[in-house]
């Protein structure tokens, strides 16, 4: 075995943050003409390979509310086969510590806010996106589950709604933040007198940059075994990763508004789903755990859609 760490889906947004995380470390990203992470056999014969000593599995098909309501067979099928995949060999060829990272949309759509890790499995999921929930349950219940049968050190930690370099403008398969600093650098750019934000813009949401979340999962890695697993339950064993604070739709589209220089007006499409009401996680066990996110948002969002303009 070597004292090697495997990024799955370091090409990613998270991927590419941990790298920078970890920047000096011996680190195996490979990409996808390497191993598809969805094919067993591929996986299989990566991880035999390699032996690395911690595996970060930030791997996943992900996408906004329009990609989670049109491909609902691809999200659960491809996140199920990919953590199931990792997980298992991690187990077989004795990877000394995983990290899962799932998302903040595994608690019930009504969930009391904040979000407790505790709230998992207690109420009905948001129905937009219940697929790629029900997928990334299964990958906590997978490292519990083999904690508790094999004594193996897999972790959890699942982030709130994330944001930052790296992150898919794509319009049709985009989250919130991308696809609104999209919208507005085109509406500023073509002097659009107005921008249409989907939804009522009452639903409030939490965002964390996700270099924070990369530097939370390395904490969490870090810690001892007794330290982790002295914190949390073998059968409540994640970790919430977030700020804590959040705000509604529309006060985040005013922000990104005033950040491109934006100075139209904001349209609200009522027509178009919302999605949760709230999403808010308590991030308490994170804070007793050592770590606090630092990157306020408006400083965070200006950091992406630099980032976002020197890819054009």
């Amino acid at each position: 075995m070597s004292g090697a760490i495997l990024i799955a889906g370091a090409r990613g947004m998270v991927g590419s943050a941990l790298v920078r995380a970890l920047y000096g470390a011996e680190l195996l990203t490979p990409d996808r003409a390497q191993v598809d992470f969805g094919d067993a056999a591929q996986v299989d014969r990566y991880i035999a390979a390699q032996r690395p000593a911690q595996l970060y599995i930030a791997a996943a098909k992900v996408g906004g509310i329009n990609a989670n309501s049109t491909e609902p067979a691809s999200f659960i099928a491809e996140n199920l086969a990919i953590e199931l995949n990792l997980i298992r060999a991690a187990h077989r060829y004795q990877i000394g510590r995983v990290l899962f990272l799932g998302s903040s949309c595994i608690y019930p759509k009504f969930a009391a806010q904040p979000m407790a890790e505790n709230a998992l499995l207690t109420g009905v999921l948001e129905p937009t996106n219940e697929p790629y929930a029900i997928a990334k349950i299964a990958g906590i219940k997978l490292c519990e589950s083999y904690r508790r049968q094999y004594g193996v050190d897999f972790r959890s930690a699942m982030p709130t709604n994330l944001y930052g370099p790296g992150d898919n403008f794509d319009l049709s398969a985009s989250h919130v933040i991308p696809a609104l600093l999209r919208k507005f650098h085109e509406a500023k750019m073509a002097a659009a007198p107005t921008v249409t934000v989907w939804g009522s813009g009452t639903p409030s949401r939490e965002f964390l940059y996700v270099d924070d979340l990369a530097l939370a999962c390395v904490h969490l890695m870090n810690l001892s075994e007794e330290q982790y697993w002295s914190a949390v339950t073998p059968m409540c064993s994640h970790v919430n990763v977030g700020t804590g604070v959040d705000l509604s739709i529309r006060q985040l589209a005013e922000l990104i508004g005033r950040v491109v220089g934006y100075s139209g007006a904001l349209v609200f499409d009522p027509s178009k789903p919302d999605g949760t009401p709230r999403k808010l996680l308590d991030v308490g066990l994170l804070k007793r755990l050592g770590f606090t996110a630092q990157i306020a948002l408006e400083d965070g969002l200006r950091r992406t859609y630099h980032w976002y303009l020197s890819q054009r």
